[in-house]
């Protein structure tokens, strides 16, 4: 597949020339020398493969020992370097390859391959990371058949774990050391190998599944946290049902297992029956754990399990298609949350995280397809288009389909593909079978980059009765693709009447329209509605039935009634953001002439009737009163972003809601203050604190003295971290002065909590101050910081460049160039937490010209480096293209 030293093409692809049936491991643990054996039984697969030559890849690899047939291979019969091993010749008949190697767990501070985190050995595989612990065929397309053995020092890692079903374990006597054999009996690809071991705490659990088996579930952590697992126990065994439930698909070991670990480069990993998990993503209790952590643990304990049947029991062919497992599990666990809690809160806040992450980068020089069709390091396409965007793909196949024909496609996948590395074309076609239908113009969305732009405008002919609808649709130029063609694309749609109920219609031309969906195939095209009694207000991309930018021309009147009475709580949502971005955008303008803003008063009552509408839940209403981000605003602009005339329209409009509102904030608080007892994580009480943090940040926003107080009161007196780290985040994003002594107590009082102190990093790093910059510099020395550990690097230097909108982009340059210097250094250490940071670089064309020159500099200066990584020097090259 690999076409050059640094591309590799979808085009290229073949399948592998060699089969591996079976992978017999053995471990033998030391911190500093591991001995691997790796016993590979192997057949010839293609007809290249009778030329008798075999490769095997590696990276930093160090080999010991070979073996074929049982017999050693002689030295001029084979070449090995740390990246590859190359057998001269080998049967053109099966054949058994044997591989020792040895492994220096204590010095991979990659985090990729075998390492130790806190003393517990644990690997991490995907992408390309098992071959830095034995030579292999590794990529996905390549499955077999695992079988574990594990040998330690039974003092040190008295619990020893792999993949599969446990099948032996003892006493390895006079020698203090023990052993245990694990087996996988599916087919899987080597980045779903895992191991883990260790001296960890447990909590387990059973649960049974719709065919009447018991499954045992276990939860590893570090000793003392086991009762902070609980919550993670209870989301594991709902996944397990809702799995069921909603798509058929059992359990199939006798066993699953969780661990958490601290070092970890991702959220976590879906490895067949033995998930590895950041542990973040684990712990979670009421004074440690904010509301949005309880729900970021139910959804990552989901999506790993949902991960059992789309992406283990179905891979990927090859890391093309990683959006077939990636992007269809996100969509699965976003309705498993869904159904959990608020299915119209969850999907404002899925369509927030896809507008502040995946739009950026479809909008800049990292825009790819959601199946990229090129690519120089896998790692870097772990990127919010194929997991964000690759969902919303799913979700609009659905809506084009319908729910019964959807589930009928899943069904025919599931049977066609199970124990098999599949396409993105063999996911559709099972679609197209189930339901009858042609996708090949849907298949678009798979292979065009960028954000479709839909042009809307209606006109009403009160005579006539008859409402036209204009619609065009336009994807723009992205990096190595300049036309784009019209892509299938699902409006759900109602035309709202005078009194907010949707009005029917008795005819529609000009296009195909079926169940409220308004299928737009064209580059234009205009539908007729006839008989519509009364001038409609289109409610347009309700539950935003596409990832799309929706231009529509309407009138602040109009989406003021659409705040007030659309009974589509997204667009309703939608509305209220649409007139502030109108607002803030109007006020930025203003900010850089120099002049003051104006506000739009109607916004500001219409928030205001949201605050105080009983009948809409409290974290429906939070969402509308939540302005939209410096970085949202930027988005729009698109081009002479002036981060400090944003922040100053928004501290502006904020102003200037909570004073027109200021006769209804104090009440309202104080009225959910009397909810306050036990805390408990569900929706309903989440959303109760969340409107009540909400009100709060809105009193505060006028600095007035009573409002200050009251969030320091609110601090003091809070009974769970979802308070407490609301009250401190309030006072430190308005740069209040008494945001020192919080912080310090917040700091003092989980100063032994290495998750609880990421937020207070996170909470340090993204003060709109000048003053910020020499204080992360100087965090980066202090004994709550760790230099090796993602979690820590992603609070503190994560929060200060991708969340500091001001501070990171100050006009100085000084932003650029401490991130500059800080992944130069960090990339020696962990490339792949390195190239994820300079993801923050990826809008600075936008930028107004110093602060782009600086950035600009700033990239370049990365870019000279010698002996730069890969995996930056990728990200870094295609940022400045």
């Amino acid at each position: 597949m690999k076409t050059d030293a640094a591309a590799f093409r979808l085009e290229d692809y073949r399948a592998p020339a060699f089969t591996i049936d079976t992978v017999d491991l053995n471990f033998v643990l030391a911190p500093k020398a591991t001995r691997v054996t790796a016993k590979l039984a192997i057949r010839p697969n293609t007809d290249e493969a009778a030329e008798g030559k075999l490769e095997l890849i590696g990276d930093e690899t160090v080999l010991k020992g070979l073996k074929l047939d049982g017999a050693s291979v002689p030295a001029d019969q084979y070449s090995a370097t740390p990246d590859l091993l190359t057998l001269h010749r080998v049967p053109n008949a099966p054949f058994t390859l044997e591989i020792e190697t040895e492994v220096d767990a204590d010095a991979n501070t990659k985090l990729m391959g075998l390492y130790r985190s806190n003393g517990t050995y644990c690997t991490q595989c995907e992408a390309e990371g098992f071959r830095r612990i034995t030579y292999f065929l590794d990529r996905p397309d390549v499955l077999a058949v695992y079988t574990t053995r594990i040998e330690a020092a039974k003092l040190d890692a008295p619990i020893l774990l792999a993949n599969g079903n446990p099948v032996e374990s003892g006493d390895i006597p006079g020698t203090g050391r023990h052993f245990a054999v694990w087996h996988d009996p599916f087919p899987k690809p080597s980045y779903l190998f895992a191991m883990v071991a260790g001296d960890l705490g447990v909590i387990t659990a059973s649960f049974r599944t719709m065919s009447g088996r018991d499954v045992e579930l276990r939860i590893y952590c570090e000793h003392g946290k086991e009762a902070r697992c609980a919550y993670a126990m209870d989301a594991l065994k709902r996944s397990m049902k809702w799995d069921e439930d909603v798509f058929g698909l059992e359990y199939d070991l006798d066993i699953f297992v969780i661990v958490a670990v601290s070092d970890f480069n991702m959220g976590a990993m879906e490895n067949k029956g033995l998930n590895i998990f950041n542990d973040k993503y684990v712990l979670a209790d009421p004074d440690t754990a904010t509301d949005a952590d309880y729900a970021n643990v139910e959804g990552v304990i989901a999506h790993e399990y949902f991960h059992n049947w789309t992406g283990n029991r179905i891979t990927c062919r090859d890391w093309f298609q990683l959006c077939l497992k990636e992007g269809l599990t996100v969509f699965r666990d976003q309705e498993f949350s869904s159904d959990m809690r608020s299915r119209a809160v969850k999907r404002i806040a899925d369509v927030r995280t896809l507008q502040a992450r995946q739009f950026p980068e479809d909008g800049g020089p990292l825009a790819h397809p959601v199946r990229p069709e090129i690519y120089h390091e896998i790692s870097n396409f772990y990127t919010p288009t194929v997991y964000e965007k690759g969902a919303e793909v799913v979700r609009m196949l659905k809506t084009i389909l319908g729910p019964d024909d959807f589930r009928k496609g899943m069904d025919l996948y599931f049977e066609r593909h199970d124990g098999e590395a599949a396409t993105v074309e063999d996911f559709l076609a099972s679609f197209a079978d189930a339901a009858g239908v042609d996708l090949a113009q849907f298949h678009l969305w798979y292979s065009q980059a960028g954000t479709p732009q839909i042009v809307a405008k209606g006109e009403y002919d009160a005579d006539a009765r008859t409402y036209r609808l204009s619609l065009t649709q336009s994807v723009p130029p992205t990096p190595g693709q300049t036309l784009k063609r019209p892509m299938h694309t699902p409006i759900r749609f109602g035309l709202m009447g005078p009194n907010g109920e949707d009005l029917g219609y008795e005819t529609v031309s000009g296009g195909r329209v079926e169940n409220d969906v308004i299928h737009l195939t064209e580059a234009s095209q205009t539908l007729t509605f006839e008989g519509v009694g009364a001038r409609p207000v289109p409610s347009l991309l309700r539950g935003f039935s596409a990832p799309v930018r929706l231009a529509i021309d309407i009138s602040t009147a109009d989406l003021l009634f659409q705040v007030r009475a659309d009974n589509d709580a997204f667009n309703r949502w939608q509305a209220a953001q649409t007139l502030a971005m109108r607002n803030l955008i109007a006020g930025t303008a203003a900010q850089a002439k120099g002049s003051a803003p104006s506000v739009e008063p109607a916004l500001i009552e219409a928030l205001g009737d949201v605050l105080d509408n009983d009948l809409l839940e409290p974290a429906f209403r939070a969402q509308v009163l939540q302005l939209p981000s410096e970085a949202d605003i930027a988005r729009e602009l698109r081009h002479d972003v002036d981060p400090d005339a944003i922040a100053a329209a928004r501290r502006a409009l904020r102003l200037a809601i909570a004073t027109g509102l200021q006769d209804r904030l104090q009440p309202r608080y104080a009225a959910l203050s009397e909810d306050v007892g036990t805390y408990s994580p569900d929706a309903g009480s989440a959303g109760r604190r969340a409107l009540r943090n909400t009100v709060l940040d809105l009193m505060v926003a006028t600095r007035s003295q009573d409002a200050v107080a009251q969030a320091l009161r609110h601090f003091e007196t809070a009974n769970n971290m979802t308070d407490r780290l609301a009250a401190v985040g309030i006072l430190s994003q308005a740069a209040l002065p008494e945001r020192r002594a919080v912080l310090k107590a917040f700091h003092d009082r989980y100063a032994d909590d290495a998750l609880v102190l990421d937020k207070w990093l996170m909470l340090e790093a993204t003060v709109p101050s000048s003053e910020t910059l020499e204080r992360v510099q100087s965090l980066l020395r202090h004994p709550s910081y760790s230099a090796n550990n993602p979690n820590r690097i992603r609070a503190l230097v994560g929060s200060f460049a991708g969340a500091n909108q001001t501070q990171f982009n100050r006009v100085d340059g000084a932003g650029y160039e401490f991130l500059a210097d800080f992944a130069l250094d960090l990339d020696k250490r962990n490339p792949q937490t390195t190239s994820r940071l300079l993801v923050s670089f990826r809008s600075w064309r936008a930028l107004e010209p110093i602060r782009r020159g600086h950035a600009e500099a700033a990239l370049r200066r990365i870019a000279r480096a010698d002996n730069l990584s890969p995996d930056t020097r990728d990200i870094v090259t295609r940022t400045l293209a």
